[in-house]
């Protein structure tokens, strides 16, 4: 039987838990998810957990903050003087910006908080520090010709 490996183009559908079991997402209710494994299109983790499976196989496996989005980065996290902040914008917690890095790459932040004198924004991806639980079935894998 055929198992994945790298440069195979998979087929899958996947569910991803937190640690405390809340579903943070899923491809179940969608298409498959389909990706080229080692191509670097998916978390690391997410492709070591896979190589190896079988068409039809099931399988569960964790993958720490490392080989997932990374660990939390206080520094990603900045309060901005309201009186700074944009008059065409009206803030909101859990409102996603887009700022500009000082090397004029965008950053996508949240909202996490607001005060009389400041909004809180974080630059930290919203799995960042988080160990991750997928079950995953591998319904197809493409040899690349």
């Amino acid at each position: 039987m055929t198992t994945l490996k790298n440069g195979d183009t998979a087929k899958v559908h996947y569910t991803g838990t937190l640690e405390d079991g809340r579903v943070f997402d899923s491809s179940r209710e969608r298409e498959p998810l389909e990706f080229t494994a080692g191509g670097g299109q998916i978390i690391t983790g997410f492709e070591i957990g896979i190589l190896g499976m079988e068409v039809g196989e099931t399988r569960k496996f964790e993958v720490a903050p490392d080989d997932a989005y990374g660990h939390r980065l206080e520094e990603m996290v900045l309060d901005v003087p309201a009186a700074q902040f944009p008059d065409h914008i009206e803030p909101q917690v859990g409102m996603a910006l887009q700022v500009q890095q000082p090397q004029g790459n965008p950053l996508e932040m949240v909202i996490t908080d607001i005060s009389d004198n400041a909004i809180t924004l974080d630059g930290n991806h919203p799995l960042a520090g988080q160990t991750l639980y997928f079950q995953v079935e591998l319904l197809e894998i493409t040899n690349p010709a």
